[in-house]
């Protein structure tokens, strides 16, 4: 009777139970199907098909592991052989699964009891295991192996059995490895490391970065690197898309950058290097984005760049000796002394000549609209006519301190035609070509007595006149000053 009652509820014949059939039903046209009178057509279970599809799922994820797994029940027999482990072994499933432990074909005798112990001993205990032992290739080679073992638990509570997952050693300790490099970067590193991501947006930075870069390591992230920098973001910018298309340079670069949080908008020299970061999941790396590792050698970069501009000058110094030994006369050697001067030193140079009331004459000057050089005036010695400097020009002060002066026209307007005509005002107020920007004014002086000012003046395209230039100046101004003397004394002015 019982019988009869389960098959009516089940929908199958009565007399003896029809094996379960696990395989779906195909989908119909919607319709329901009231004949429960046969077997036939009748749907499986809801339960029994997602109990084969997660079976199935489980096998799929058991062998696409990266790892090897192998799975034991209580009393050793293994259960479960994924296909990595097949790889790093050689032994297929139907090698493995079905035998009791290692011994005789995975390891030797020596140590498989060892290594079944200390598996097996994962049940009786709280949380996974890591192991280190050898196990033996199918063509007899010796195999060092991590793994991590763990109890699986029954449907009672108790345990049913132990997993085991394991990789070659080499393999784990290289992860290990690439994981404690990238913690270290990102917290010990003496570089700053941003990893710049597609969009050429900072996607994680270090905080040796965030300190060169002057902001929190929060606040960098997703912003523009417009937003951080004001002066070489596009040679920056150029750099990442290059790498991004191209791959890492064979070399590292020196890069010229002004921050947005520097008041000042001083320039630093970054000596940068930069790696393509691509994704090793994929059958073709696809770029992550950038690793831009970099540091500053501002200083070392300015104590090269003035080495290098003090020995150019001093060979200019030298060349200018030499070659005005072979002038004519002193004062065509002064004027030539002012040409080899002015090469990447300023853009103008006014020579004045000063007469016994200490008034300034001017004997020669470069021309004022195309670079050229300086040119002597005929004549002017003789005539007498002083330069008409105001009060306080930077060339009486010179005359008044005999030493040297230097100005500047300071912070320029917002606007581009405002500012170019209050530079070319306060050039005119100075009896100084258009355009000039910065001043230097040194005295010349022979046998203890002024013979005159030499001037150097630059543009807006050049840095305002430092201690350096000052020195620089008056070094070629002794020379002019014994060339003026020189043409007094041959009484050619």
């Amino acid at each position: 009777m019982q019988r009869a009652c389960d098959a009516a509820h089940t929908g199958v014949e009565c007399g003896d139970v029809q094996p379960f059939d696990a395989q779906p039903k195909p989908l119909g046209d919607g319709s329901s199907d009231d004949d429960t009178g046969g077997s036939a057509g009748v749907p499986a279970p809801a339960g029994a098909v997602r109990h084969e599809g997660d079976e199935q799922l489980l096998a799929a994820l058991l062998d696409g592991m990266e790892a090897g797994l192998c799975a034991f029940d209580r009393t050793g027999v293994i259960t479960h052989w994924n296909a990595e482990a097949a790889r790093i072994l050689g032994w297929s499933a139907d090698d493995a699964v079905g035998r009791r432990g290692f011994a005789g074909w995975a390891a030797r005798s020596s140590d498989a009891a060892e290594a079944e112990q200390r598996l097996l001993g994962a049940m009786d205990s709280a949380g996974r295991q890591v192991h280190e032992f050898a196990l033996l290739t199918k063509d007899g080679r010796r195999v060092l192996v991590r793994t991590q073992s763990a109890a699986v638990q029954g449907a009672d509570g108790r345990p049913a059995g132990v997993y085991c997952a394991f990789s070659e050693v080499h393999v784990q300790i290289d992860l290990e490895r690439s994981i404690a490099l990238s913690e270290a970067l990102f917290t010990d590193a003496s570089w700053g490391v941003v990893v710049i991501d597609a969009d050429l947006r900072p996607a994680v930075v270090n905080a040796k970065a965030a300190r060169l870069l002057q902001t929190g390591r929060e606040e960098l992230l997703g912003r523009p690197l417009r937003d951080l920098l004001t002066l070489g973001v596009e040679e920056l910018e150029n750099a990442l898309q290059h790498v991004l298309a191209e791959g890492a340079p064979p070399a590292t670069t020196d890069l010229w950058l002004a921050l947005s949080a520097d008041h000042e908008n001083k320039r630093r020299c970054w000596r940068s290097g930069f790696v393509r970061l691509g994704s090793p999941l994929g059958e073709e790396p696809v770029p992550l984005g950038v690793g831009w590792l970099f540091i500053d050698i501002t200083r070392q970069k300015s104590v090269e760049t003035d080495g290098a501009q003090v020995r150019f000058r001093y060979q200019q110094l030298h060349r200018a000796d030499r070659a005005a030994a072979e002038c004519g006369t002193a004062l065509e050697a002064a004027a030539l002394h002012l040409d080899f001067a002015l090469a990447g030193f300023a853009d103008h140079a006014l020579l004045d000549l000063a007469d016994g009331a200490e008034r300034l004459i001017r004997i020669a000057a470069t021309p004022t609209g195309e670079p050229g050089p300086c040119e002597l005036e005929p004549g002017a010695a003789e005539s007498g006519i002083p330069v008409g400097y105001p009060l306080a020009h930077p060339a009486l002060q010179a005359l008044e301190r005999a030493g040297t002066v230097r100005t500047s026209f300071g912070a320029r307007p917002a606007a581009e035609n405002a500012a170019e005509l209050r530079i070319d005002e306060w050039a005119a107020d100075r009896r100084w070509p258009p355009g000039t920007v910065h001043g230097l004014v040194t005295v010349l002086r022979s046998r203890g007595r002024t013979v005159g000012a030499l001037t150097f003046l630059r543009g807006p395209g050049r840095r305002l006149f430092d201690r350096a230039d000052a020195a620089y100046a008056e070094d070629v101004a002794a020379r002019v000053a014994m060339a003026l003397d020189l043409a007094g004394l041959a009484g050619e002015r």
